[in-house]
Order: structure tokens, then sequence, then C-alpha cells
């Protein structure tokens, strides 16, 4: 579903993030007002007439919700979604119990996942088959995974037979595949009809599908053959046949192919839409942009937690006990890999006993390569998410990197070195340090170098996303060679 479908008589569409954090902001003050007003009524003694004290609170009550209510109405469907995803839980309730339930369905399209499963776990059978039976088949598929399975055979069994066999194709691909992602709506015609008559089919239609840049063109028995785009329908001649203007040389998808491969393939072609097909070639859906942008923000926000080692995307107000459970996994890794670390230290208390002024110098060499190491791998997550580096040009990029890790090495261990000389001028120490220091420094951002692209090969050789827990094995390499390079070369100068 667009993101800007909209009634233009009752609500109001987005222009800008703007426009949602003002929302957000209106909703949060009601919120508060109604608070307030409501315990000031509430705190009023009414020894006189306590039932007519119950009835103000009422009206107050049902005023406020009449004014929250009229303010959400207003608002486009990810404008309520951005609010509801901002607000706690408490709050969050309120605001989703006053929200129309003729709009219940599509506000539950734009929440993350996390929201859209407290949301939906509050309610009942019958609440959820009212706020999504009036989905398209893709949109249902989109919901499917966190319906019951009593309200997704409902609302299959309301579906007329072609939508029916819409809804089981989109749910029988993997989560992450085109065909999940495609849209069933579109427009298709036939080769051998002139623009005029084309023309006139399109003007049947009260609206056009959204996002529709071009109509399909396939056979009698639905093969695609090529596309029209509408600028091209526009400036020929009426009584030109289709077959002669029509694009061949049009860039087709599969339904198995990988969403974010197709991500990039709009991105570098400025697609709008493109059309989706079966192994024999018939057009089955379409891939819209409006969709795209979906997966590059998901892909986005994926690659974002997978960094920092959270397990799943978070609802910002969720419990503390789901909040903890879900930054365990990597917590437990860094707790492990310091202790390793700090084994690493102790191996050489003798050395730091010898000089103390290692002690406050290690740090400096471990900091320095785990930002240069972190700049290395976030240019490999990006490269390989955009497909661009593979086993034959694996190589020359290693050797790159290793080339850019050895100079910047060379000139900020020089500078380090002559910092250290600076700290300790005038000590029997100074220069050995100075020297080891830079020693110490370029070794390690090497080795920076190779873990930032290594652990991310590694790991989307073994089918996992490249981001995940990157930093942490960063700083636990880069921690620890460093910790080891400069206090074993220490141990050997001094």
């Amino acid at each position: 579903m667009s993101a800007f479908e909209v009634n233009h008589e009752e609500q109001s569409t987005p222009r800008d993030l703007d426009d949602a954090q003002r929302a957000l902001v209106e909703v949060q003050a009601l919120l508060r007002k109604q608070k307030v007003i409501e315990s000031v009524v509430h705190n009023q003694q009414s020894h006189v007439n306590p039932e007519r004290h119950r009835l103000v609170e009422d009206l107050v009550h049902r005023q406020h919700v009449n004014e929250l209510g009229h303010k959400l109405h207003q608002l486009h469907p990810a404008d309520v979604a951005y609010v509801l995803e901002s607000l706690p839980l408490e709050e969050r309730m309120m605001v989703w119990s006053l929200v129309r339930s003729e709009r219940d369905g599509e506000i539950l399209l734009e929440l993350s996942d996390a929201v859209r499963e407290t949301l939906i776990r509050s309610m009942d059978s019958e609440e959820l088959y009212a706020a999504t039976e009036s989905l398209d088949a893709d949109e249902i598929a989109d919901l499917a995974p966190d319906l019951p399975r009593d309200v997704v055979e409902k609302l299959a069994s309301s579906l007329s037979l072609e939508e029916r066999e819409q809804l089981r194709a989109a749910m029988s691909y993997p989560e992450d595949s085109v065909g999940a992602r495609m849209d069933f709506d579109m427009v298709t015609i036939r080769d051998d009809v002139t623009l005029e008559v084309v023309l006139r089919y399109l003007r049947r239609f009260e609206e056009l599908p959204e996002q529709t840049d071009q109509v399909f063109v396939v056979d009698r028995v639905e093969h695609f053959k090529g596309s029209l785009p509408l600028d091209r329908l526009l400036v020929n001649e009426p009584e030109t046949l289709v077959s002669d203007v029509m694009r061949r040389d049009v860039l087709t998808l599969a339904a198995l192919d990988d969403s974010s491969e197709a991500a990039q393939a709009f991105e570098r072609y400025d697609l709008v839409s493109a059309p989706v097909l079966d192994h024999t070639g018939k057009l089955i859906g379409r891939l819209t942009v409006n969709e795209v942008v979906d997966v590059i923000r998901e892909e986005s926000e994926s690659d974002l937690l997978n960094t920092a080692g959270l397990r799943e995307e978070e609802d910002l107000f969720a419990s503390v006990w789901e909040s903890a459970k879900n930054r365990w996994l990597w917590l437990g890794v860094n707790l492990f890999t310091a202790f390793f670390a700090s084994r690493v230290i102790d191996a050489f208390e003798g050395t730091i006993a010898k000089v103390v002024a290692l002690a406050t110098l290690m740090p400096i060499v471990a900091g320095i390569a785990g930002n240069s190491g972190n700049q290395t791998m976030t240019l490999m997550i990006r490269s390989l998410a955009l497909g661009q580096v593979n086993a034959t040009n694996l190589r020359l990029l290693l050797k790159k990197e290793l080339a850019v890790a050895g100079l910047n090495g060379l000139v900020w261990g020089s500078v380090a070195g002559a910092a250290a000389v600076a700290l300790y001028w005038g000590t029997s120490q100074a220069m050995l340090l100075g020297v080891l220091m830079m020693m110490a420094v370029m070794l390690n951002l090497v080795v920076a170098a190779v873990i930032g692209v290594a652990v991310p090969m590694a790991l989307a050789k073994m089918g996992r996303d490249p981001a995940m827990g990157s930093s942490v094995l960063l700083t636990f390499s880069t921690d620890s060679m460093g910790f080891f390079i400069f206090l074993g070369l220490a141990s050997l100068f001094f």
C-alpha cells in the first residue's frame, strides 16, 4: 500500500517528516491537557451533589476524547503510526482505541513489527477481521504472519477466487523475495490494438493503480511481451498500434529474486515499477517503488541494529525485561572478549610494572585501530550490500585496504610517537616509547584492516547479515591484538 494513498476529503496528505513530528507534539499536548484537567475536576470536592460531580467528570472526559479522536482522524495513517510508535504503552493503547475501525488496517501496515504485534495482541478476532477485511490480498499477506490463524482463514474465505489465489501466492514466497513484496493491482493490454483503444480502456477505470508509469503488454495467456510507458501512449498518434511503440527491452524480475537486489536495480535504473514473472514468463505481478523504499529502509534499520548487537527490532517503549533480553546475546559476547583482552594484559604484568607509562599509552593504540577498522568495515558492509565485492576483486580490495592502513599507520603512528616522546621527555625511556607507539599503531591498523575486510566477508559467506555483531568482533580484535602488539614489543624493547 502506498504511504501517500489518502482520502483528501477526510484527512490531510503528509508533506514531510516535520508534519509527523508536529502531529506527535500536538497529540502529546492533548494527552497532557486531558490528564491535567481531568485531575483537577476529579480532585474538586462536591459534597453537595456527588452525582452531578461524576456527570461533569464524564462530560470533560468525553470532550477530550472527541477532540483527540478528531485530531487523529485528520492525520494520514503513516502519521498515526508514527505517533503510536512514539508513545508509552498506556498512552499508545488509549490513542489506538480512538482510531476509527475502518482505518485500523491501513495503520497496522505502516507500523513497525514490534509495535504492530503489541496492538494486535490487544485486539480480539472480530476486531482484527473488521480492521483488515477491506485490505487487498498483497496487504493481507503482509500482515498475515502477525495475525491469528483463524483471522487469516476468515479473511481468505471472504476473498474472491482470484484474490484468494493471489493471497496464497504472496504468502508462499520467502519474506525477503520479490514475490512477497509484489503488487497484483496492474493494467495489462494486448499488442495488436491501437493506442486509441488503450486510452478508451484506461478511461473505464475510476483511478489507475498507484505508481502506474507503464501498462504491461501480454499475450492471450498472460505471457509478458513488453510495456507501454504512459508518455509514449500520450505523445503518439491514436491510430498507432501498441506493437509499434511498446518497449521490449524491459527489466523484469522473478518472484524468487532477492528484494534487496531488486531495490538496487530500481536505484540504478531509476525505476518506478517493474513486472514480476514466473518461471514460464507469465506476468504475475509488479514491484513498485514504494515497496522498494520500504525494503531499503528496513535493510538500513536492520544493519544499524545488527551493527549495535541488537537481535531484532525493538519497541521503544517495550517492557524492561523484553528490551534487556534483546540485548543479551552480544553483551555476553562482549563480556567474554573483554575478559580475553584482560588476560592479554595480565600476561605482560611484569613489563607494565617496569614501565608504568605503558598502562597510559596502550588504550591509544587500541582506540585508533578500532576507529580505522570501523571505517574499513563500514565500507565493506556497504559494498557487499550493493553487490560490488566478489571473489574476483576481493584480493585487490584487501591489498588496497592494507596499503591505506599502512600509510595511515605511518602518518598517525609517527604523530602518536612524537606525542609520547613529548609527554615523557626528560626520561631515559622517552625515545623508546615514541618508537614503540609508532610501530604498535602501524601494526594494529593493519590488523584492523584485515578484520574489517574479513569479518563481513565471512558472515556473508555463511549467509548471515555482514553487519551482524561486526562492531563487537572488531572491538575485540583491535583491543586484544592492540594490547598484545604493544605490550609484546614493549617486552622486547625494555
